[in-house]
């Protein structure tokens, strides 16, 4: 029964019925009178699923039928509510929202109702109907349509054209740079003066626009479409019925008329990613914009504060004056700037500087003469220029809800003149660097990548689990905002330790010394505040100084290990016979070693995991660091995977089919819009394969046959929305362990190497030996039988 005043007859539509002992549903298809934009009609699903039903098959028959209706109407609203007693449809489509949370039937929640929206419906109980024994439920609607989430916005553009970049070019070709050396009194002046220069031959010669964007705006509405639309809204006011019916038909025409173009256009740029991605994201809203929370000028203010709190502590400049007797040998070359300008991505947003980097790709010849002597200079002198030190933070919500200052993530927006010249300062200090430094340090790393750490971590356990009365503690700990509690004396002395020259140390010091940074949120910038502690988040050396920073943060007992990822810190003990004294040492000592450096332990999101598969486990006595106790928990999301205290992957698994069911649906909206099976299958490799697939060397081969299934049940439904074949999860998993196999192998100062030993006829590898299906299933084993078996 519809409410005719809400969807006329003419519009409902009967889409599927079935009738058996396990389940009872009907689906009707309406369009109503009004819906929001973005939905092309509403399908509603009422079910009925008996008390005695087999309730896994009735759900995976439901699911299965509301699948193919999604991917014949991907932009359609799909609504599924009835009596499921004990059936719950998010067992088998987790992307899916429950929206009644109350009991409907005596002390039991037996009626759902289920969308793919978060807040769809607000739902409130109330009286039952006749003599039935089933609340009635209110659905108030809760949904707010994308063209009200968010109000137009401008924004300044330069317009830029070949003609503009020729005569920027000859401009800096006649350029007379010796001048602004020898009129300035000190390098910052220096530097001020020359950037000064190209800003104004930029405002001078490339115009600028404003544009304005509206939300929901699609690229395909030209002005055919316009036009029709002003047709449209002209026979709607005339109050002539066939008139308005003769417009909105010439409407839709032109639409898909105007669609189809757009089309053929994003398909001819297949040999373009990013152009092709952009018309593949406008297609699908695949990366829609979220809306930013309403900001003040004193939000701006408090931020700024708040980022600056570890320096409060540290208000002292470092000293750093070099010694007399060390001269610089580190010089960079015009051809290297020359190269490292023409890397510059155009399209970066610019910095404090004002720089455009399509500036400094365009005209690298040209500038990169004066910018080797300043980057020369620089170096000579260990001064690093104060416009290049300066910082603009551009805080980026953590999540959708904000509730204090520490739900914004500081991101530092820095000049690319300044990023340019730190990558060659990285490469002065990484040449100086021995390979085995930090062996357990797997961020920023050649060959290194989470699925090392994962593997590495998982395998020490499951070998040290092999043994009897044995178990493992993992506490994964977590900083308060690690990169800015460097401290660049301690930093500085670390340097030095490791055998980097002095200067190269001075111009690191004054690299962090001395930083302005202001905040900025919309049109609002907070005052500056100068810091001497931390690396900004955004810098290209701010990741290899922490990793510097933290190389002494080692294990001090060989029944421990400490894996690092950037500032991921997990510390692995491996317990014997009860006897936690060496962990608990480790814990202490790691407490300790952060009071030294100046890094804050957030104790509230520090986690712990104890695997144990002992038949008589006794009570874990919790892990305490700075008088507050470590929560203990059943699993935890470890670089990107879920970990699980029995070492199963069912809580891994069902995260990932979830979120790739999402996906599905951006794939469906690509079907319909009418992509070709190509352009599917390249959005299919990057959204939702990725998704499948990621780190699947460490948890692929320890899966249960009901994982498998559930994960190809994914890439079955991808492959009849595409219509071909997709490669298997299975052939994914055996190439990219034999891939990852390879590289281990050819990286002799890889952690994991000395785990591939070939034997003495130098055609296999030794097998690793093993007791138990967890160990033998995991990566290192799986790896050597498939290298010795391929």
């Amino acid at each position: 029964m519809i409410n005719n005043s809400w969807c006329d007859y003419a519009n409902v539509h009967p889409v599927k019925s079935s009738c058996s002992p396990d389940l009872e549903y009907l689906m009707v298809k309406c369009r109503p009178f009004w819906l929001p934009r973005e939905f092309t009609a509403v399908i509603i699903t009422a079910v009925y699923i008996p008390p005695q039903a087999d309730t896994d098959r009735a759900l995976r028959e439901l699911y299965s039928a509301i699948s193919r209706e999604e991917t014949a109407h991907p932009e359609a609203a799909f609504i599924t509510t009835g009596d499921f007693n004990k059936g719950n449809l998010k067992k088998v489509s987790p992307k899916l929202h429950q929206h009644i949370h109350f009991n409907t039937r005596g002390d039991r929640l037996l009626d759902h109702c289920y969308t793919s929206f978060r807040d769809a419906y607000k739902a409130l109980p109330r009286a039952p109907f006749g003599q039935s024994d089933h609340r009635s439920i209110l659905l108030l609607p809760a949904y707010r349509q994308k063209l009200k989430q968010e109000a137009p916005t401008l924004r300044a553009v330069h317009r830029w054209s070949d003609q503009s970049e020729s005569t920027l070019r000859d401009c800096f070709d006649h350029a007379d740079w010796e001048m602004f050396h020898v009129a300035a009194k000190d390098i910052d002046e220096y530097t001020d003066s020359v950037c000064g220069f190209i800003r104004k031959c930029v405002e001078d010669v490339v115009p600028s626009g404003t544009v304005k964007s509206f939300p929901n705006q699609k690229p395909w509405i030209n002005g055919d479409v316009r036009t029709a639309l002003a047709a449209r809204s002209t026979a709607f006011a005339s109050a002539n019925t066939s008139d308005y019916k003769h417009a909105h038909y010439q409407l839709r025409k032109t639409i898909k008329a105007a669609k189809r173009e757009y089309r053929d256009r994003v398909e001819q740029q297949f040999d373009n990613p990013r152009s092709m991605w952009q018309g593949l994201n406008t297609i699908t809203d695949f990366r829609g914009k979220t809306s930013t929370p309403q900001t003040t000028a004193s939000l701006c203010e408090d931020l700024n504060v708040f980022y600056a709190r570890f320096d409060t502590a540290n208000t002292r400049r470092p000293d750093s004056v070099r010694t007399a007797d060390d001269v610089s040998a580190h010089t960079v070359s015009e051809e290297d700037v020359r190269r490292y300008f023409r890397r510059v991505n155009p399209r970066k947003a610019t910095g404090p500087d004002g720089i455009p980097g399509r500036v400094l790709k365009s005209c690298a010849a040209q500038l990169a003469g004066v910018f080797t002597h300043i980057f020369n200079l620089s170096l000579s002198l260990s001064v690093v220029p104060a416009c290049f030190k300066m910082a603009t933070i551009v805080p980026v919500p953590k999540s959708s809800t904000i509730s204090s200052l520490n739900d914004w993530r500081p991101v530092a927006l820095t000049p690319i003149v300044s990023k340019c010249f730190e990558k060659l300062v990285r490469d002065f200090i990484c040449s100086a660097l021995p390979d085995s430094l930090d062996p357990l340090q797997f961020a920023y790393r050649h060959n290194r990548s989470t699925d090392d750490a994962i593997a590495l971590t998982l395998h020490a356990a499951l070998s040290h689990l092999e043994k009897r009365d044995t178990y493992v503690r993992m506490l994964f700990v977590d900083y308060s905002s690690a990169f800015n509690t460097i401290v660049p004396s301690k930093l500085d002395r670390k340097l030095q330790d490791l055998g980097l020259s002095s200067s190269l140390c001075s111009w690191i010091l004054n690299f962090l010394s001395d930083r302005r940074q202001v905040v900025r949120l919309g049109s609002t910038t907070s005052s500056p505040i100068t810091l001497n502690t931390g690396a900004p988040q955004g810098c290209v050396l701010s990741p290899l100084l922490y990793s510097l920073y933290t190389y002494d943060c080692t294990a001090t007992n060989n029944s421990n290990i400490i894996v690092k990822f950037a500032d991921d810190t997990t510390v692995v003990g491996l317990i014997t016979n009860g006897d936690e004294t060496a962990y608990r040492e480790e814990v202490s000592a790691l407490t300790h070693w952060c009071q030294d450096n100046h890094l804050t332990l957030n104790v509230a999101k520090t986690k712990e995991l104890i695997v144990d598969f002992r038949r008589c486990r006794g009570v874990h006595t919790p892990i305490t660091i700075n008088g507050a106790a470590v929560e203990r928990v059943s699993s935890f999301r470890f670089l990107g995977v879920h970990l699980a205290e029995d070492l199963t992957w069912s809580v891994h698994i069902n995260k990932t089919v979830k979120k790739a069911q999402q996906r599905l649906f951006f794939l469906r909206r690509l079907k319909r819009f009418g992509m070709s099976p190509r352009i599917l299958r390249t959005f299919y490799r990057c959204a939702i394969e990725s998704i499948l697939t990621g780190c699947i060397t460490t948890w692929y081969g320890n899966t249960t046959a009901y994982n498998r299934k559930a994960l190809q049940r994914v890439v079955r439904c991808a492959e009849r929305i595409i219509g071909g074949e997709l490669p298997s999860l299975q052939d994914i998993y055996r190439k990219r362990c034999l891939r990852k196999a390879g590289r281990i192998i050819k990286d002799s100062s890889h952690p994991s190497h000395k785990l591939f030993r070939l034997l003495p006829s130098g055609r296999r590898f030794c097998s690793i030996r093993s007791r138990t299906s967890r160990l033998r299933d995991s990566f290192f084993h799986q790896a050597i039988r498939l290298l010795n078996t391929s």
